[in-house]
């Protein structure tokens, strides 16, 4: 199992990006895959994730982040995405996705069996 995560960069504050997850070694509706990040000085925290398909219940987000980020997945390209709107410089951080070995969803790190590297966000004010 690999996951590879893309996409990060330098936005102004009020922006957006598209991070990408691509996984190999599995399908990306087999388990739960979750989107973590780790800001400088703090704990990595669970910002978003996407169960397996038949799994109850789809997404979940965050406080911190619910309805400004979107997580998505396509079946075909085998990649999970988290679109990043409205970005503010409390949003920068590494960014991180995991998967389970189960279908349900979490947002706790611990619960986390598969890990990518991470990808830097940075948001200017």
């Amino acid at each position: 199992v690999q996951l590879q995560a893309s996409g990060g960069g330098l936005v102004q504050s009020g922006g957006s990006l598209r991070l990408s997850c691509a996984a190999s070694g599995f399908t990306v509706d087999d388990y739960a895959i979750a989107w973590l990040r780790q800001a400088p000085g703090k704990d990595r925290e669970g910002i978003s994730c996407i169960s397996g398909s038949g799994s109850a219940g789809t997404t979940r987000y965050s406080a911190s982040v619910k309805g400004r980020f979107t997580i998505s997945r396509d079946v075909g390209e085998n990649t999970v995405y988290l679109q990043m709107n409205s970005l503010n410089p409390e949003d920068t951080a590494v960014y991180y996705c995991a998967s389970r070995s189960q279908k349900d969803c979490s947002l706790y790190r611990y619960r986390m069996d598969y890990w990518g590297k991470g990808t830097q966000v940075t948001v200017s004010s």
